[in-house]
């Protein structure tokens, strides 16, 4: 099997064995798909859940594209003319209880048709209200999968998530980061199948790391002071994808399925003028730990 059926084999049953998760941790919700083809190469299959007991909007995102490397894509990548292939699953949950943490994750691969490759992605939580024990899981969670390929990951691609997950012209960071990582091809340690096994237990980590959250904290309750505080935060979600992100980017430049692209937008946001949290409030709270560089492990 060669590196392209081998990734889209697997890519597609991650993006499976997720849905089937998702479903059975929300009790009510089923993922509508709808399957696409790219004009230039490729497609794709497009998984949308709304409405449910604990979901109010997902998506979670196959694709298989390839075709000539548009000259924007080259002069960003600094790559040289030639086609390309990208493979990958690409997930955005936005649960209806603000309690329960907004969460991201996307898992790649890409190759060109002169030999190069390599491999990205990342996970990162975004909660409406900053709980320390959360965050505090959600790192152990990930640190222990770094761990086991090398124990530079984490350190490494947590400050990458840091920098890369940042609203510059808010001065914070989108939520309490995670992991990112890009480019992880050959290397004096590292071969193809290593690589490829560091990003399938990321994929596989996120089903069991999501369906914690949903089952621990849907059931805390809330007001509509917290669900107006949810549609500002989901405001500077918006934010970020659509100045700020390299995926929406390289999806729109290459000519992809712009529904499919846009699935991680919520489904309603508010941005309201100059919005001060009271002082002293977990609004506030929140606000002042969107920070870069917090040990959330040992804080």
């Amino acid at each position: 099997m060669n590196r392209k059926s081998e990734t889209t084999e697997w890519f597609q049953n991650l993006q499976d064995n997720i849905c089937k998760s998702l479903e059975n941790a929300d009790g009510k919700a089923k993922f509508i798909e709808d399957k696409w083809e790219r004009l230039g190469g490729g497609g794709g299959r497009s998984r949308i859940i709304r409405n449910g007991n604990i979901i109010a909007k997902g998506g979670v995102g196959f694709s298989a594209v390839e075709g000539e490397t548009p000259e924007k894509i080259l002069k960003a990548l600094r790559l040289e003319k030639g086609d390309f292939f990208a493979t990958g699953v690409s997930i955005v949950i936005h649960p209806d209880n603000p309690m329960v943490p907004i969460i991201h994750m996307n898992v790649r691969y890409f190759e060109m048709s002169n030999g190069i490759w390599w491999f990205g992605g990342g996970i990162d939580l975004t909660p409406h209200y900053v709980d320390i024990n959360d965050a505090k899981y959600f790192h152990q969670e990930l640190k222990k999968t770094c761990d086991i390929h090398n124990e530079n990951y984490y350190p490494e691609f947590k400050k990458w998530a840091d920098n890369y997950f940042y609203i510059k012209h808010r001065d914070e960071t989108r939520g309490i980061g995670g992991i990112f990582f890009d480019r992880l091809s050959d290397s004096d340690n590292f071969d193809f199948e290593s690589r490829f096994n560091f990003v399938k237990d990321i994929g596989n980590l996120f089903a069991p790391t999501y369906t914690y959250f949903m089952t621990k904290n849907n059931n805390l309750e809330y007001n509509e002071d917290n669900k107006k505080w949810q549609n500002l935060r989901r405001s500077r979600y918006v934010e970020f994808n659509l100045v700020y992100d390299a995926g929406t980017k390289f999806g729109l430049d290459t000519n992809g399925r712009t529904e499919s692209i846009l699935m991680s937008m919520p489904p309603v946001a508010e941005w309201e003028y100059n919005y001060q949290p009271n002082i002293g409030s977990k609004e506030e709270y929140t606000i002042n730990m969107l920070k870069k560089d917090i040990d959330w492990i040992n804080i």
